[in-house]
C-alpha cells in the first residue's frame, strides 16, 4: 500500500522512494526511467506488461505532464488491459482501491 505522496517522495509499504517508481506483482522498481522523460512508452512498461495486469494505474506527475504514448494504449487495449491516468495523488487513491479489492493490478508513478 501506498501510504503517503508529496512532490519528489512517495512512501510503499513504509519505504520511502525519492525517484520515480514502478510496482508491478507487488514489487516496487524503483528509479523508473522512461526514454522519452515525460512520455511513457511500450518498452517503457515491458516488465509491467510480463506481469499481465487487470489494471495498469499510471500516476502523471503533480502537474499531471507525464502521458501515455498512442502505442502503449493501443497495446493495452488489444490485450483487454485497463488503463487508468490520473495526476499522481488521484492515481494512488485507485491504485490503493484496487489493491485492497484484490484486483491484479501495476503502475507507474511519476513523482515530481
Amino acid at each position: 500500500m501506498i501510504t503517503e505522496f508529496s512532490f519528489g517522495k512517495i512512501v510503499v509499504n513504509g519505504k520511502t522512494y525519492k525517484n520515480d517508481i514502478k510496482i508491478v506483482n507487488g514489487q516496487v522498481i524503483s528509479d523508473w526511467w522512461r526514454k522519452s522523460g515525460h512520455r511513457v512508452a511500450v518498452e517503457d512498461m515491458t516488465d509491467v506488461l510480463e506481469a499481465e495486469p487487470e489494471v495498469v494505474v499510471i500516476g502523471k506527475g503533480s502537474p499531471g505532464l507525464l502521458k501515455s504514448t498512442t502505442s502503449l494504449r493501443e497495446y493495452l487495449a488489444i490485450n483487454h488491459i485497463q488503463l487508468i491516468e490520473k495526476k499522481t495523488s488521484k492515481a494512488i487513491d485507485v491504485f490503493n482501491k484496487l489493491v485492497q479489492q484484490g484486483r491484479k493490478v501495476a503502475a507507474g508513478f511519476h513523482i515530481s
